[in-house]
């Protein structure tokens, strides 16, 4: 049995890993041999859009006689997500597309959303798209969907046919009878283009499968074409006497078409250089992306908001075979897959995650959610608020290895080219003093001064200013934190801020990051204490409302004792 039949039972309900050949059970060792290109693991991870209705291992050993794996089964109750784009996909749709056959001269095989196309001699022609790979669905919103198409990829098609013969030609009309017979009939010429230009092509197939290199890194539109030729010949009898024999020719010409944008990347990242010997790095982009490692063996690494799935195209799922007679509905032998991508709930990550890099920022635009956008049966950690694509990603790591920077793109096999700044290009992070006084204070409320300056050159850092030198992308200006307050200092580097609760404070400077400013500094922090016994009034009012807190218990100490001296009790107390 083919391994795309596993895919269709898995359509009608089973589970996907059940490999069955009539009414037989075939051992599920055989499913990654079969032609697929896949282990049985790699197989189970595929299907996103399968039923998850999960069957315990006792039932299904009951049932079919032998044991799953322990991804097999977590894949027959979930769908299995993945930190990068998988090769599964493309692996699978290779080996899958051998299958796939064109129905005959009388029939032709179509997905039903097929653009059908007919002539005079040509009916139910089409050309379909069945994948271009590499390539991956980003699911960026509830209102856009995106196809990226690798530069370099392999686009496979579809192209059939049946011939027709114009109606009553085997009839009799007035003792004249035409009969029809089929000379040849081919694809004469498939070929893709790439917004009008040719960009491949090949000798006549009926499964074609081209090779491209895309010209652009925009929007773009590729298109299949397929030209069908027909030769018959007409042969007219009157009385049974050939009275004219003629040949007859027909083509048509056929196209599907996908949009896509081309995904080629280029990364420009920014560094700077920590007080301590740390590194920063920050990368920024105009499109998805998946992340980048700052070390040669790929330890120390960063990823954004998006992860993975694969899931086959629900179109391909069964086919139309078209005749004379009508259609009837058959099983696909052949079915892609696709990798997808989402913004995940996990969101930004950096590992390792105690010891490796540390997330510093993030930033993009604002989406909504793509939930809706998934298709049914695929469960998954999307997100399900609006969200923050992570456009830029910067990063501080005690290792960083600039030459071996490698930048991940969410087409598999894209990563970017890197294109290192000059040499003494990184802005060198300086360290600041924050410190803080009590100006004044009563019982009521205090006035704190807070100063900030440069550690190395004594210079106030001033936070009112617009963002200093050339910046990355926008951002708010430095800040101090205390008390809840949002506080910035003025050319002299001072701010003041009023506090109206006794307590200790922690001030805690916020800098903005060194994407924007230049000079840049690292954070920075100080405490300050306030009471109001720190002042004479505070003195004074303590002494006032312990006093007048005591006065009751004064009182009734005084008339115990007068009552004492009245009835002559008193004497009691001294001996």
């Amino acid at each position: 049995m083919s391994s795309s039949l596993a895919v269709r039972i898995a359509i009608a309900g089973v589970c996907v890993l059940v490999l069955v050949t009539g009414p037989a059970i075939a051992d599920q060792s055989q499913l990654g041999t079969e032609g697929n290109g896949l282990t049985q693991n790699e197989s189970a991870t595929l299907w996103s859009h399968g039923s998850d209705e999960y069957t315990n291992e006792s039932t299904y050993y009951q049932q079919y006689g032998e044991h799953r794996s322990a991804l097999q089964q977590l894949a027959n109750g979930t769908d299995i997500t993945f930190t990068r784009p998988p090769e599964t996909a493309s692996t699978w749709t290779t080996h899958d597309f051998r299958d796939l056959h064109a129905g005959g001269r009388d029939t032709s095989r179509h997905p039903e959303n097929a653009d059908l196309v007919d002539s005079e001699f040509i009916a139910d022609a089409h050309a379909t798209i069945f994948a271009a790979q590499p390539s991956t669905r980003a699911h960026l919103s509830a209102e856009e969907m995106r196809t990226y198409l690798a530069p370099n990829g392999t686009l496979r098609g579809l192209v059939d046919y049946r011939i027709r013969y114009p109606e009553g030609s085997d009839t009799t009309h007035w003792n004249t009878e035409t009969e029809w017979s089929l000379l040849n009939n081919r694809v004469s010429r498939v070929w893709l283009t790439q917004d009008g230009d040719t960009i491949a092509s090949t000798a006549g197939t009926q499964t074609p499968t081209l090779d491209y290199y895309l010209q652009n890194t925009r929007e773009t539109t590729l298109t299949l074409h397929a030209t069908i030729e027909v030769r018959v010949r007409q042969t007219v009898t009157l009385d049974g006497h050939q009275m004219m024999v003629q040949t007859r020719s027909d083509s048509l010409t056929v196209t599907d078409s996908l949009r896509g944008t081309v995904y080629d990347l280029a990364a420009y990242p920014y560094y700077a250089e920590y007080p301590n010997g740390d590194a920063g790095v920050a990368i920024f982009q105009t499109r998805p992306w998946q992340g980048y490692t700052l070390t040669a063996n790929g330890s120390a690494r960063v990823r954004g908001v998006w992860r993975f799935y694969t899931a086959r195209h629900t179109e391909w799922d069964t086919l139309v075979s078209s005749t004379r007679d009508g259609e009837t509905h058959i099983w696909s032998d052949a079915i892609p897959v696709s990798v997808h991508a989402y913004p995940s709930r996990i969101g930004p990550v950096a590992k390792p995650v105690r010891t490796g890099p540390s997330l510093v920022r993030t930033w993009g635009v604002n989406r909504s959610s793509p939930a809706s956008t998934l298709g049914e049966d695929v469960h998954i950690d999307v997100v399900n608020d609006s969200y923050t694509t992570t456009y830029g990603v910067a990063v501080r790591a005690d290792q960083l290895e600039r030459q071996a920077l490698q930048v991940a793109g969410i087409v598999r096999g894209v990563n970017a080219t890197v294109v290192q700044p000059q040499f003494g290009s990184a802005r060198r992070l300086h360290e600041s003093t924050l410190t803080a006084g009590v100006l004044s204070q009563n019982d009521s409320a205090a006035t704190v001064r807070l100063e900030l300056r440069d550690n190395r050159t004594g210079a106030p850092i001033d936070l009112s200013a617009q963002q200093r030198g050339r910046a990355l992308a926008s951002s708010q200006n430095g800040y101090i934190a205390i008390a809840g307050q949002h506080v910035r200092t003025n050319a002299s580097g001072v701010a003041v801020v009023t506090l109206t609760h006794p307590g200790i404070y922690t001030a805690q400077y916020h800098p903005e990051s060194w994407l924007d400013a230049n000079p840049a500094y690292v954070r920075a922090r100080t405490s300050v204490r306030w009471h109001p016994l720190g002042t004479l009034s505070g003195w004074v009012d303590l002494v006032f409302t312990t006093g007048w807190l005591l006065l009751p218990f004064i009182v009734m100490f005084y008339a115990g004792r007068q009552l004492l001296r009245l009835f002559g009790l008193d004497h009691f107390q001294n001996q």
